[in-house]
C-alpha cells in the first residue's frame, strides 16, 4: 500500500480528497501542524506527496523546496491559480505534475497512478485475477471466464474493463479513461474510446455481461456489479 502525504488545508476537500485515494487503496496522511510540515513528512516517509501552494504560514513552493533538498519523493502540486509562473516554478522545484483546482477526482488519480508506475515501476496488474458478476478476470491471460465460456480481449479492452472494474457501481468519466491510457503509452483518442469499449461489449455478449457496462451520457462509463 503506498503512503500519500496530503498537504491541503481546507478540511472539506482533504476530507473528500482522503475518501477517494483510501477507495483505491492509498493510506493517507494528512498535516496536524502547517508550522511543521516538513517534520511531519520526515516522519511519515511518503511514497508521494500531494501538495496545495496556498497554506497556511509558508507557502507549498517553500515546503516543496525542503522536501526536495532532503528527498526525490514524487510531489504533485494541486492549486487553484492557474498562472503559467506557477506551474513553471512548480516544475523548476522539482514537481512532478501541476493539478489546476477545480479538478476531476479521476483525472488526478489518473495522474497519481501514472507518476507512481514510473517512479516506482508499479505494475497496475500486479494483481492477475479479478472477480465481477460471477466472471474471472486473467489480467495476465487477457480473458474473462465464467460458466458459459471464455473470452479473450486485447490489451486496450482488457485496460479499460479493469479501470471500469476496479471502480465497479461508479462512473468513470471518459477523460480520466483517455488519460490513463495515454498515461500507460496506449494512446487512445476520444473515438477509439468508443470503438473499444463497444467492442469490449460486443465480446462480453457472449457471457451475458454486455449489459453490465452501461454508458452514462454525458458522464462516462460504469460497470455494474449487483448483491
Amino acid at each position: 500500500m503506498f503512503k500519500i502525504m496530503l498537504i491541503e488545508d481546507d478540511e472539506t476537500l482533504f476530507g473528500e480528497i482522503k475518501e477517494r485515494f483510501q477507495q483505491w487503496s492509498y493510506d493517507v496522511y494528512g498535516i496536524t501542524d502547517f508550522n511543521k510540515v516538513f517534520g511531519e513528512f520526515t516522519n511519515v516517509k511518503p511514497d508521494l506527496v500531494v501538495i496545495d501552494i496556498q497554506l497556511p504560514k509558508y507557502d507549498g513552493f517553500h515546503w516543496c523546496r525542503m522536501i526536495r533538498s532532503h528527498s526525490n519523493v514524487p510531489i504533485i502540486f494541486l492549486s487553484s491559480r492557474d498562472h503559467p509562473t506557477d506551474i513553471v516554478m512548480s516544475m523548476q522545484l522539482g514537481a512532478d505534475d501541476y493539478v489546476q483546482k477545480p479538478f476531476h477526482f479521476d483525472v488526478l488519480i489518473a495522474k497519481i497512478q501514472a507518476v507512481l508506475r514510473r517512479v516506482y515501476d508499479y505494475n497496475t496488474e500486479a494483481i492477475s485475477l479479478r472477480t465481477w458478476c460471477g466472471a474471472t478476470i486473467d489480467y495476465e491471460k487477457n480473458t474473462v471466464t465464467s460458466e458459459k465460456g471464455t473470452i479473450e480481449l486485447t490489451k486496450n479492452e482488457l485496460f479499460i474493463l479493469k479501470l471500469l472494474v476496479e471502480q465497479k457501481n461508479k462512473i468513470v468519466s471518459r477523460e480520466a479513461l483517455i488519460k490513463s491510457l495515454w498515461e500507460d503509452d496506449r494512446f487512445i483518442s476520444d473515438n477509439t474510446l468508443t470503438v473499444n469499449v463497444n467492442r469490449l461489449r460486443k465480446k462480453l455478449e457472449a457471457l451475458s455481461l454486455d449489459t453490465m457496462v452501461e454508458t452514462k451520457v454525458g458522464q462516462g462509463y460504469v460497470a455494474i456489479e449487483e448483491g
